[in-house]
């Protein structure tokens, strides 16, 4: 027997070793549990929780909108066990809330919406004073309006007097509440409230805050709103962190650093004695339509109301990593067994570890696109992206393996199509380039996707329509730089995606050195 034939086997199942290993250590990597301080308990009870009554499949769009009672109660039931109060945002729809509220104990800040449509604002305006004053055992502040200001949909002379209006028949304080450069620019409205309602968030920041520094800047914020407005008091309407979505600079979603934020947020102010509501009490998928995937992950429970470990006890970014272990083992499994047995040494090392990485980077996106995904279309390319790597991984593995029989025939019709492969992933990283230099705030960073056909093509490059590769490399490399530029050299995500960029482009100019198509 020859003694590259000897070798095949320890080889093999080393790399198949070393390709499990690896797997595990990734999926370990992203999900293991991180423990912190805690910071609520049902014997600790926090302070205050936005609310909003959606249901997973519901949305404030969907028309004609009908509201849950059950749900609300239950919701209500639940957040008891955690908090002393609630805050809502608008008045329609909601005005069984007082008597929820009641019947579990919580006390309810009632917000009403305020927009550019003056029927509108009058209408929550009157049912937020009607409510305030049916219920004052409830009722413990009003809130005229959230982020108004911000929005640009009333001006702050409008603002002040419907304060005005809603203070001359209530009983209860009354606030506005916004991001705090707006109390800064409209010094019209801190006059007019009993109180000033700031949001900070971090993560929304112009200049966005990594998690080592947002508690700092919150307090700083606090500190100089304490100072300047004295001796009214300033209520924190607003703070949290998301648990999932895209890096901003340095600031990085995950289930960790939202817990990290919330227990640190938490500590600090009852230290200091401040007043605050935290955002929010359960994940609102539908608020990804306009916020990016983000948008839908700021609760501290999930929106199927399961605990994200926000509160207390360990946390993990990544509580399905079992399963995903699983899924990508299978098919590490699956695809070796299909393929056969490698016909060199060199390809019985790097089979296996190119079959693992494939399956690693499915089950990255697969999980990307399980959290961000947010329409139809983009589910469709998700789908799309997703074949595309189970094609190059076939096309790969049996370009490694001895080939009879049906592995011959679907090898040879891969490798005939092999250019277009290379077009589709080239042309997919071109277009996620353009989008990530010029509307970058609500999108993924798709690296899991067109990492393997990057890293395939690069090491075995494949002819392809000069014209069209050309072009397609030009836009994929020249946007390298401005993506890194708009995002911070300290986003990682971004660094990620640079250099897959890289390795597609790298990828797509080899292929011009290959014989014409």
């Amino acid at each position: 027997m020859p003694e590259t034939t000897r070798l095949l086997l320890p080889l093999y199942l080393l790399a198949c070793l070393l390709a499990l290993l690896g797997l595990g250590a990734l999926w370990y990597g992203l999900g293991k549990p991180v423990t912190l301080p805690d910071a609520a308990s049902p014997t600790h009870k926090l302070q205050c929780a936005s609310y909003t009554p959606f249901d997973k499949d519901q949305s404030p769009y969907d028309q004609p909108f009908r509201l849950r009672p059950a749900r609300m109660d239950a919701d209500l039931a639940l957040l008891a066990e955690r908090f002393q109060c609630i805050r809502t945002y608008s008045m329609t729809g909601l005005e069984a809330i007082p008597a929820l509220a009641r019947k579990r104990g919580l006390k309810v800040m009632l917000g009403a919406w305020v927009n550019a449509n003056p029927a509108d604002t009058d209408k929550e305006v009157k049912a937020l004073i009607a409510s305030a004053n049916a219920n004052p055992d409830v009722v413990s502040a009003v809130i005229v309006g959230n982020e108004t200001l911000l929005r640009k949909e009333v001006t702050g002379e409008r603002l002040a007097g419907l304060i005005e209006q809603v203070k001359g028949q209530v009983k209860v304080p009354v606030t506005y509440a916004d991001v705090w450069e707006f109390w800064l620019q409209h010094p019209q409205i801190a006059p007019a409230v009993d109180f000033l309602t700031i949001h900070l968030l971090p993560y929304w920041e112009d200049d966005p805050r990594g998690i080592d520094d947002a508690l700092a800047h919150v307090a700083e914020v606090r500190r100089v709103f304490g100072t300047r407005f004295a001796p009214k008091d300033i209520f924190i309407g607003e703070t949290g962190w998301p648990s999932e979505g895209r890096q901003r600079e340095t600031a990085i979603p995950s289930r960790a650093n939202e817990a990290r934020f919330i227990r640190g947020f938490v500590a600090l102010a009852e230290a200091n004695g401040w007043h605050y509501n935290l955002i929010e009490a359960f994940d609102q998928p539908w608020k990804r339509a306009n916020e990016g995937a983000v948008g839908g992950y700021w609760g501290l429970y999930d929106a199927n109301r399961q605990d994200k470990g926000v509160l207390e006890g360990p946390v993990s970014n990544l509580p399905l990593w079992p399963q995903w272990l699983l899924a990508c083992v299978a098919l590490l499994a699956a695809l070796l067994l299909a393929v056969g047995r490698p016909a060199t040494p060199l390809a019985a090392l790097l089979l296996p570890l190119l079959v693992a990485f494939g399956a690693g980077c499915l089950g990255l996106w697969g999980e990307l696109m399980r959290t961000h995904a947010r329409f139809a279309g983009e589910w469709l390319w998700a789908l799309v992206l997703a074949g595309l790597n189970v094609l190059v991984l076939m096309h790969v593995a049996l370009g490694l393996v001895h080939r009879e029989g049906w592995r011959k025939r679907l090898f040879a019709w891969l490798q005939a199509r092999a250019g277009w492969w290379l077009l589709a992933a080239g042309f997919a990283a071109a277009v996620s380039m353009l989008a990530m230099v010029f509307d970058p705030r609500y999108r993924s960073f798709p690296t899991a996707a067109l990492a393997l056909p990057a890293v395939v093509y690069l090491l075995w490059p494949v002819a392809a329509r000069r014209a069209e590769v050309a072009l397609l490399a030009f836009i994929v490399g020249a946007g390298v730089l401005p993506q890194l530029y708009r995002e911070g050299l300290e986003n990682q995500q971004a660094w990620g995606w640079a250099l897959v960029s890289v390795l597609m482009t790298a990828a797509l100019w080899r292929s011009l050195r290959s014989r014409k198509a």
